[in-house]
């Protein structure tokens, strides 16, 4: 008879949930389930594609200090899987004046993590990566250490670590309920009843639907997002070794990769989608937003522009804040959920440290205070929302 008993049950096997099953399974081995709806290494939710954005700069200090454990947990698995998964390129941050997202606030959290960075002016950005053509009124924020995250690699290293360990994934196994009390949970996923003592919820744009199960609904708004893979006629002027990894501070903001998994650099606009859900969404671009995506690279990345490689799509689960939630589920002690807001992957393997510390320990050593899902905004039945990050 297969096994329906677990120590610690994680639903969602993407970036987070992924890294959650990897950490639970190198104490709790066997004893830990992992259970998605789809195929493993899906593309239908947040967590796919070849890259995604790892830094150190970070606009409080207490996501610049998560940041340093994101590296060390990347390190970790990288030194356990033999594998590597993060690219150092450096990355530079780009703030035209009265920008939107005050860089103030990145160098002084900065600088209170004691984190090592560089201010520079226009001409010393251009001077450095020629491709950027930059007005006089922009300055730039580099940090050595900043790079890509690989995410589908991330990911399959993650639950590949996680089978070596003993856990058991399980695909294709949507669940249909999801029961609380008296210190056990019970799920039923895949017409297969399992019961477990701890929940780890780490379900992307599926997360309501998951906590529906025990009557609570959060306030998150699923957008579709998409990036865009150009085949840039001076290709070798956007090698890893030559260009970094950067972001457009200021509304709306962009960000962008060097070739890296496609012949191509690769940009996009943060958090510009259109609100959908996660069954409603569709993977077709939105010209607008391409356009608009466009328009900037021709300004400021004039040779990357080429002929579209492709354009992909992918969700984005945003809290009204864009902080996490991670923590315990209210009036669930055993059941934990985290919610990455659309900016979570760099950090997914701590996150999923974190989560199996809470799972195994009742605890962790991260203050997870401004992650609560209780807090204030969370709250609301019509909160404030704000996603400039």
């Amino acid at each position: 008879m297969s096994r329906t008993e677990y120590e610690c049950i994680v639903l969602g096997l993407g970036a987070i949930g992924s890294g959650a099953a990897y950490w639970l399974s190198r104490r709790a081995g066997a004893a830990v389930l992992g259970l998605e709806q789809f195929e493993l290494g899906h593309e239908r939710g947040e967590s796919e594609d070849h890259s995604r954005i790892i830094r150190l700069s970070y606009h409080t200090p207490h996501y610049v200090e998560l940041a340093k454990l994101a590296y060390d947990a990347w390190d970790g698995l990288e030194s356990e899987a033999g594998e590597r998964v993060v690219l150092v390129t450096g990355g530079v941050d780009l703030a035209p004046a009265g920008a939107a997202i005050p860089i103030d606030s990145y160098t002084a959290s900065m600088r209170a993590a004691g984190v090592p960075f560089e201010m520079l002016d226009a001409d010393e950005i251009m001077r450095r990566w020629a491709p950027f053509r930059l007005t006089s009124d922009v300055i730039g924020l580099f940090q050595e250490r900043s790079g890509i995250a690989m995410a589908s690699r991330a990911n399959a290293a993650h639950r590949r670590m996680a089978l070596e360990h003993g856990a058991t994934l399980r695909a294709n196994a949507p669940v249909t309920a999801i029961v609380a009390g008296d210190g056990e949970v019970t799920v039923v996923a895949g017409g297969v009843t399992y019961r477990t003592g701890t929940l780890v919820i780490a379900a992307g744009p599926w997360t309501n639907g998951a906590l529906g199960h025990l009557g609570i609904a959060l306030p998150l708004e699923v957008t579709q997002e998409q990036v865009t893979y150009f085949d840039s006629p001076r290709r070798a002027d956007f090698a890893p070794d030559r260009f970094p990894i950067w972001i457009w501070m200021d509304d709306p903001c962009f960000y962008g990769f060097p070739v890296f998994g496609e012949n191509g650099p690769k940009v996009a606009q943060d958090a510009g989608g259109k609100p959908v859900t996660a069954e409603t969404r569709t993977f077709e671009p939105d010209p607008e937003n391409f356009a608009r995506v466009e328009a900037f690279v021709r300004t400021h990345l004039p040779t990357a522009l080429g002929p579209v490689i492709r354009t992909t799509t992918c969700l984005y689960t945003l809290t009204p804040d864009r902080d996490f939630v991670v923590g315990a589920v209210p009036e669930h002690e055993n059941v934990f959920v985290a919610v990455g807001a659309g900016h979570a992957f760099k950090f997914s393997s701590q996150l999923g440290r974190i989560l199996s510390e809470l799972a195994l320990d009742g605890r962790t050593g991260i203050d997870l205070a401004p992650f609560a899902i209780d807090r204030a905004v969370m709250t609301m039945a019509n909160p404030p929302r704000h996603y400039m990050t």
